[in-house]
């Protein structure tokens, strides 16, 4: 089931962006094979039966680095659509599974490469992570209060500027070589990608509507009306209200004077008025506040956490979050109104599919 029923991906096992792109790719119905690098967890990844990455997907343990193991990769790269890899630059060319090896084996290949600095320039040797990769881009400078760069979890490199792009990167290839016939390698950069996603700031600067300054600009905590409050019971709601006629209603529902909230585009007025308002959101506890706030044009939303997000009403309603082998997490997504994707699998346990993978490769040599 889903959109990309059909397709056979190859994950070699990695860290990060990597598992997560493979399980995007697992819940919109392809077959994704993780080849683990031992049958024992080597703490560079979750234990696959632990990991959320790995649902639906199939786990076989090959050891590259003996003639065998590389045998079996490259027989079952030639039954596969896609191949993806984190290593290093030349490092999967040295075990003897790089591009040019791989698509000799079989030339409709799709093969992605995930890196956090790319395959070329004076860094792509270097180690690096999340933290690294956001802030030679400019995003981790733009986050945060005027003190310092706040960091932002792992989202926005890791995730949005390197899963997600190698995703797209994968599925644009899978469309070409429809009509080319001829596989190609993508290189995921996380700094390319999360370059790309501070698109909308350069547009913005140019505009001249924002400033590199943190807590100075429309969305980066500055402006009183779109910024985050703590209410009586030590918790957070979030104020969204940037359009004049919810700004309005914000002022209405929370029973604040007109007189004292206009000029809202001042910014010589906007560190008072945050004042304000933190002085009358703390007056009420957060359920208070969403039983007058929620569901309005207000822009309002309570400040969750990760284990109280999937008890919110709308979260329920819509089942944004799932339970697979006993674990809450979230569903598959986008949703599809005809290729629905199928309830996720538990994930395996390391090894789980090696056998029966061996099995099919055996007959697939036998046949020819």
């Amino acid at each position: 089931m889903g959109p990309l029923a059909g397709i056979r991906v190859i994950e070699m096992k990695g860290i990060g962006p990597g598992p997560y792109a493979g399980m995007l790719l697992a819940d919109l119905g392809a077959e994704v094979i993780v080849v683990e690098r031992s049958t024992e967890a080597t703490g560079v990844a979750p234990p696959s039966h632990l990991d959320i990455h790995s649902r639906n997907k199939k786990s076989v343990v090959f050891d590259v680095k003996t003639s065998e193991g590389l045998d079996n990769l490259l027989a079952l790269v030639e039954s596969a659509d896609v191949l993806f890899e984190g290593n290093r630059p030349g490092v999967a060319e040295r075990l003897g599974f790089g591009p040019d090896v791989c698509l000799s084996r079989n030339p409709r290949l799709i093969y992605g490469r995930m890196t956090g600095w790319g395959q070329a320039g004076p860094l792509a040797h270097s180690a690096g992570h999340d933290i690294n990769y956001i802030a030679l881009t400019g995003a981790l400078a733009a986050i945060g209060d005027r003190d310092k760069p706040t960091i932002p979890l792992n989202l926005v490199g890791d995730f949005g500027g390197g899963s997600l792009f190698l995703v797209v990167g994968i599925l644009a290839a899978l469309l070409e070589v429809r009509s080319s016939g001829k596989g190609q390698v993508i290189d995921a950069a996380i700094t390319d990608g999360t370059a790309s996603l501070m698109s909308m700031f350069r547009t913005m600067d140019k505009l001249g509507v924002w400033t590199p300054e943190r807590e100075s600009n429309l969305l980066d905590g500055a402006v009183p009306y779109y910024n985050v409050y703590k209410t009586a019971d030590a918790k957070f709601i979030s104020i969204g209200s940037y359009e004049p006629q919810f700004y309005a209603l914000l002022i209405e529902k929370a029973g604040l004077d007109p007189a004292v909230f206009k000029d809202r585009d001042n910014p010589s007025r906007w560190p008072d008025m945050k004042a304000r308002l933190a002085a009358v959101f703390v007056a009420k506890t957060r359920d208070e506040w969403c039983e007058i706030l929620e569901g309005t044009d207000v822009c309002f939303a309570p400040v969750l956490d990760y284990r109280e997000a999937p008890d919110h009403p709308h979260n329920q309603a819509r089942e944004t979050y799932i339970k697979v082998g006993g674990v809450t997490q979230p569903a598959p997504a986008p949703r599809f109104s005809r290729s629905e994707c199928s309830t996720p699998s538990s994930p395996p346990e390391i090894g789980a599919d090696t056998d029966a993978i061996l099995a099919e490769l055996r007959e697939r040599r036998t046949k020819e």
